[in-house]
């Protein structure tokens, strides 16, 4: 039998096929026929042509699959089309769990974020009981995706043996699109980041990610979920590290919060009404900005093992990555 994998072009689900081959695994991935494969060409895997948007082609991509890593999502903060993201990350998810349902699947490790965990009032690190605040919900990625795990749950309840992963923020190899994250990397390098925010963040390596999903499958309760992080830290302090590792210097200038709104709220606007182009700003990131997303994984690493290696390898191994692969400025 085999495992399917949703989302496998990606940069998080690229990574999951790869641990998945190293533990010996038959994998089939499920991609558009339009979709970039760079970052799984040359991996010994079986394609099935699909779209989670497709209920046939999922069944179809299902038929000899007994596991599913369901870690396809729509991640981004604009696009002119609105319903899209809701079409991919809410339908899409119920579609192919439908489909898992009718299929009799053993296990489904579906990939939520930690987007859909509630955060402290103190800065303190969040855990998978921390009680949710709706008004977080400040983008529609984060609305989608919380409407998709409570799909995720429904489906549970219907007998389908799923385990919710939330992972934080992973950094590392591969991130193609880039990732939000990894464009805060990649405009580092290319100069393009003149102050900073008051915001943070909880990093974990990608490839520790993509073990943590697997660790789910093997150990994980149905049920039940688990964040996938690692280290809190400050936009300020990821500077830092990253000045470490590249000799750029970080930025001394913290950004009043009303200056970012302001500029994500101009932007937008003009994407919107103007260029049809993502916004130089998006204001849904500035919006994601306002709170300190720290979390505390020792659920996961007491109950799963999630491995802890050190971000700031993970951070180092991104530069490398993005210096070789996409367009850097001369260094200063």
């Amino acid at each position: 039998m085999k495992t399917l994998v949703t989302g496998a072009t990606g940069f998080l689900g690229s990574a999951l096929v790869r641990e998945l081959l190293k533990d010996g695994r038959t994998v089939k991935v499920l991609s558009r026929a339009e979709a970039d494969t760079r970052n799984i060409d040359g991996l010994d895997v079986e394609v099935a042509q699909g779209d989670l948007r497709n209920k046939k082609s999922l069944r179809g991509a299902l038929a000899d699959c007994n596991v599913l890593y369901h870690a396809a999502a729509y991640y981004s903060f604009w696009d002119r089309d609105k319903r899209l993201i809701y079409d991919i990350n809410v339908q899409g998810t119920r579609n192919i769990l439908e489909a898992s349902l009718e299929s009799g699947l053993g296990k489904v490790v579906y990939t939520s974020t930690v987007g859909c965990i509630g955060l402290t009032k103190d800065r303190t690190p969040a855990n998978e009981d921390t009680p949710f605040d709706p008004s977080t919900l400040s983008n529609d990625y984060k609305r989608s995706k919380y409407q998709a795990e409570n799909v995720a749950r429904e489906f549970h309840g219907k007998g389908l043996p799923v385990v919710i992963v939330n992972p934080s923020t992973p950094v590392g190899p591969r991130d193609i699109k880039p990732t939000p994250t990894g464009k805060i990397i990649l405009d580092f390098l290319n100069r393009k980041m003149p102050a900073y925010l008051d915001t943070g963040l909880n990093l974990i390596d990608v490839g520790d990610c993509a073990r943590g999903h697997l660790l789910a499958e093997e150990k994980g309760k149905t049920g039940e979920r688990y964040i996938l992080g690692n280290r809190d830290m400050s936009l300020h302090e990821i500077l830092l590290v990253l000045e470490t590792i590249t000799g750029l210097k970080a930025p001394t200038i913290k950004m009043p919060y009303w200056v970012a709104y302001t500029a994500g709220w101009v932007c937008e606007t003009i994407s919107d009404y103007c260029t049809g182009r993502p916004p130089m700003v998006p204001l849904a990131g500035v919006k994601m900005a306002r709170y300190h997303m720290y979390f505390d994984s020792s659920k996961a690493v007491r109950q799963l093992g999630l491995p802890q290696n050190p971000v700031e390898n993970s951070l180092g191994n991104a530069v490398h990555w993005f210096k070789n692969n996409l367009q850097i400025g001369p260094e200063k």
